[in-house]
């Protein structure tokens, strides 16, 4: 053999090997290795790393030990308090993942209500101002719903029912500040449409006066004043001392509607005014259900 073919020999070996050697060297690093360990140690290594505030690392372990003991009676518990574990972490994508496998294994579990709660809190936790995209909002706002309704009683139901109130309000935001730009760009109809939207949609809001008055303007510009007339009636008939009507009434004054189209519009029952403010606020989380069983799991006990 040549000395060349020789050498192209070696290239050509070192060329298969050390990619084998990389690839090997990426597993050690990014691979956690498993090491089997009983149902108690673990979950109560899980527990320790929860108490001393080390969140993720806990959430892992209580994932450990549903991986490593699907049948054992702490497996559920353990799925649990790693969406706990994870919440509190701030992982709330990792959150809303456990508390729905653990509702897609144990849909009629007592904890049920928990675990939609968890992933109810993790979509409001992420919510954003009015000015950029709501689809977080809306998605918390549908995971509260479905916990009113499907556990209307249960702990957490009133504070979903408060915080369904105050996603509305800013959903109503959102609807408001878009409704404002279009008017600011001459848009009337298309302003006009996104105030009406609040008044019907979310009448109960704290934007509702604002909205009527808004529709009075856009109305007006329009060149519709019966229409403005309607509801500047309907916002004084709800709000009269709000300063969004003194600014309608003062529009209308200036813009009378034709005699034969000037209507009474019978006053409307006054929405009931939120109970907190309309910025969403994060609420205390409540703690886990007690665990069952009662009792801490035992260290295993040496044998002979």
């Amino acid at each position: 053999m040549s000395n060349m073919t020789r050498i192209a020999a070696v290239l050509l070996v070192a060329a298969l090997v050390l990619p084998a050697g990389g690839c090997a060297r990426n597993r050690a690093k990014s691979d956690t290795g498993y090491v089997a360990r009983d149902v108690n140690t673990l979950y109560a290594l899980a527990k320790k790393r929860l108490d001393q505030a080390d969140y993720e690392q806990a959430a892992k372990l209580f994932d450990e030990v549903e991986r490593q003991h699907p049948y054992s009676v702490w497996a559920r518990r353990a799925q649990l308090m790693s969406a706990f574990s994870y919440y509190v972490a701030e992982k709330y994508p990792d959150t809303i993942n456990s508390a729905q496998r653990f509702l897609t294994i144990h849909p009629g579990n007592k904890d049920a209500p928990y675990a939609h709660y968890l992933i109810a809190m993790s979509y409001y936790q992420q919510v954003s101002d009015v000015t950029r995209d709501q689809r977080t909002t809306q998605q918390a706002l549908d995971s509260f719903g479905e916990l009113v309704r499907r556990y209307p009683d249960s702990r957490y139901a009133s504070d979903a029912r408060l915080k369904m109130d105050l996603l509305n309000d800013h959903l109503a935001g959102k609807e408001m500040e878009i409704g404002r730009f279009y008017e600011r760009s001459g848009k009337w109809l298309a302003a006009n449409l996104r105030f009406r939207k609040v008044v019907e949609g979310y009448q109960t809001t704290s934007h509702t006066p604002e909205a009527l008055e808004r529709m009075v303007e856009t109305y007006l510009a329009l060149g519709i004043p019966a229409e403005a007339h309607k509801a500047a009636a309907v916002l004084g008939a709800n709000y009269p001392g709000s300063k969004w009507y003194k600014y309608a009434y003062n529009l209308v004054q200036r813009h009378p509607a034709p005699a034969p189209q000037q209507v009474e519009v019978a006053p409307a029952p006054p929405p009931q005014p939120l109970a907190q403010p309309t910025t969403p606020q994060s609420q205390p989380l409540a703690q886990p259900p007690a665990e069952e069983p009662q009792a801490e799991p035992q260290q295993p006990q040496p044998q002979g």
